[in-house]
């Protein structure tokens, strides 16, 4: 599930999901806004419902990737070491 298997392709893996959620995430924006941005641009891909899209937030949420702040998820800025 997080990583690709027999059963799971490699653009439906939540780590792969996850990248183009992080990609797309260049300003705050609104969880709605952010799907509707990933559906577009997956358009002719691999069918993705909005459960494994909550399941790929949840993921860099708990890896300590985004945040949600107003409503409006972001990355989190790391500083360099």
């Amino acid at each position: 599930m997080i990583l690709p298997t027999k059963g799971i392709d490699a653009d439906r893996a939540l780590l792969a999901v996850g990248g183009e959620i992080l990609r797309l995430l260049d300003e705050p924006k609104t969880v709605s806004r952010l799907w509707d941005e990933l559906r577009e641009e997956r358009r002719g891909a691999s069918r993705m419902t909005f459960d494994w899209f909550v399941l790929s937030m949840d993921l860099l949420y708990a890896l300590g990737l985004v945040q949600l702040d107003r409503g409006r998820l972001s990355r989190v800025q790391r500083e360099a070491a």
